[in-house]
Parts: C-alpha cells; sequence; structure tokens
C-alpha cells in the first residue's frame, strides 16, 4: 500500500470537512509554521492526540567511523524528535 501524499492528504481533509482544498492547505501551512517556531523557542510544540515535537541536544560523544573502524570525535548538536501520543499509539496499534 502506497503512502499518502500531500495533496491527497489535503484533498481527504477538505471532502470529510467541507472546506476547500485551498482553504485546508492553508491551515496545513500555519500549523506546520507554528510548530516549527514554537518548538524553535521554547523547545516543544504539542499535537494533541497525535504527539509532540521536542527539540534535545545531544552531547558530544566518541564513535566508529564504520568504514575504517578508527574512532571519532562526534560533536555535539541539537535534534528534533517527534513522541507519538498514548492516545495515537492506541489507535493505530
Amino acid at each position: 500500500m502506497a503512502k499518502m501524499t500531500k495533496s491527497q492528504l489535503m484533498e481527504a481533509i477538505a471532502s470529510k470537512t467541507g472546506h476547500t482544498k485551498k482553504d485546508v492547505a492553508a491551515l496545513m501551512e500555519a500549523v506546520v509554521e507554528t510548530a516549527y517556531s514554537e518548538t524553535k523557542k521554547s523547545g516543544e510544540f504539542s499535537f494533541p492526540g497525535l504527539g509532540k515535537l521536542v527539540k534535545k541536544h545531544r552531547a558530544a560523544r566518541m564513535g566508529r567511523n564504520p568504514a575504517t573502524g578508527e574512532q571519532i570525535q562526534i560533536p555535539a548538536k541539537t535534534v528534533v524528535k517527534f513522541r507519538v501520543s498514548k492516545a495515537a499509539k492506541d489507535a493505530i496499534l
């Protein structure tokens, strides 16, 4: 089964809500922009019933080059993770 594309998602939401695809696209874009800015500013953004985006600092560590086996220093960095809510897990699994 193929995954749903962005346009298919917008069409499905538009047909369920009775709104136009243009309105749905604008709403989706606003939600995504808000999620990005809030995660950057406060460190997390919650999608009620779905999960939350969390900004996390990953410390520097030692690793290995898989090709040569040589030890390398991996620098510290900030990453974004998505934590799925319990409600979403229960609905899907």
